[in-house]
């Protein structure tokens, strides 16, 4: 009966984005406060979003030799990416098939997946290559064990995994995002710094606070917001696996703007900066010199899991002040990350008020309102 109660009340709320995503987007309001702090929505998404949907798990040019790794979380599969010996990178289940521990944590370099619990060790394609004491075992057949295979492709320099072996490949589904960004270059850019951060926030919250720079002026007023002209912004319709908006500011730092060995960028784009939402949680700030990056993990309907990462294009990073551009952009995010944080952790408590109550979207919203709407098509599939 209780599962039945949750579920109902998942629906109910969905319902309610979906009557939501029906007005036209100047009448458009901000989504129930429930959606935020309800389990049973979580449930929702854990479901027909974390289980389905491609999800970024971290830059391709960090594993660059043979045996290089990343591990991340679908939901509740851990994955490891690894670069094989070929010079591939493949995907797989992170979990041994023996008493089924998780086997590798965090980045680094291996030889062989080896299980921290019996010592289980897999070569990097996930073949099982040495189990202790097992061959005494006459039912035991090295050769069939394999981790299972997790698919994984590439767009812009971005690792993309998902359990969903129907799932539209991610080049197709982000085929208008690669033409909107194309001069940029992003797939060149170099990740200068990664660090993982856990926030007391719904995960929703932090992406919609990403994908609107209505904020900038009042929350960043220290930082960023007096650099961005909110009179200039435009915020187009969003697409069905992403939304973006573009900043054209006068930057706060040399590298906000493209480097003069730049030949990509023309006119206002050399410092025009495209805010990037591809749905469900890979958030991209991508300007002419510099990018940075959100990928976000719920915990809970209150604690969101943060990948945090960044760098700089080419140019800068082919610069002989470098290392002191990088210094100075990790500064900044810092200063901005913390502005946010406050940010983001104030809406979680407010949208627990018995009074509180969604208001009217301004234009630049657009995208919290497409946001909502991609929400209510993908939850409410049967």
């Amino acid at each position: 009966m209780a599962d039945q109660t949750g579920t109902i009340a998942g629906q109910t709320l969905i319902d309610a984005l979906r009557t939501g995503g029906e007005r036209s987007f100047d009448d458009a309001r901000a989504m129930p406060p429930d959606v935020y702090t309800s389990p049973e929505f979580l449930a929702c998404e854990q479901r027909d979003l974390f289980a389905k949907e491609w999800q970024c798990v971290g830059r391709a040019s960090i594993l660059a030799e043979p045996g290089d790794y990343l591990t991340a979380q679908i939901g509740d599969q851990p994955v490891v990416v690894v670069r094989d010996e070929q010079g591939q990178l493949k995907a797989m289940s992170n979990v041994c098939l023996h008493r089924m521990s998780v086997l590798l944590e965090g980045r680094g370099n291996i030889r062989r997946i080896v299980c921290p619990y019996h010592a289980w060790n897999y070569g990097l394609d996930g073949q099982l290559k040495g189990a202790p004491m097992m061959d005494e075992q006459a039912g035991f057949c090295k050769e069939s064990y394999r981790l299972p295979a997790i698919r994984c492709e590439q767009w812009q320099g971005w690792i993309y995994v998902t359990l969903d072996t129907d799932a539209l490949p991610v080049d197709r589904q982000l085929a208008e995002l690669t033409e909107l960004i194309a001069p940029y270059g992003m797939t060149d850019y170099i990740e200068t710094f990664y660090e993982e951060h856990v926030w007391d926030t719904n995960w929703k919250i932090l992406a919609e606070n990403f994908m609107e720079s209505y904020h900038l002026p009042m929350l960043h007023r220290a930082t960023v917001g007096p650099h961005s002209k909110l009179e200039e912004m435009e915020c187009p319709p969003g697409r069905a696996a992403f939304n973006y908006h573009w900043i054209t500011k006068e930057a706060s730092l040399p590298i906000g703007n493209a480097h003069p060995d730049n030949t990509r960028l023309e006119g206002h784009w050399r410092k025009t900066t495209a805010l990037l939402a591809i749905y469900p949680t890979h958030l991209v700030t991508l300007t002419p010199g510099y990018f940075w990056y959100l990928v976000l993990q719920p915990q809970g309907v209150g604690r969101v899991h943060i990948r945090f990462g960044g760098g700089l294009a080419p140019e800068f990073v082919a610069d002989p002040q470098a290392s002191a551009y990088m210094a100075s952009l990790k500064t900044l995010l810092d200063d901005v990350n913390a502005e946010d944080r406050r940010g983001v952790e104030a809406v979680f408590r407010g949208v627990h008020a018995p009074l509180a109550k969604p208001g009217h979207l301004s234009r630049l919203e657009r995208p919290n309102y497409d946001f909502a709407r991609y929400l209510a098509a993908r939850l409410a599939q049967p």
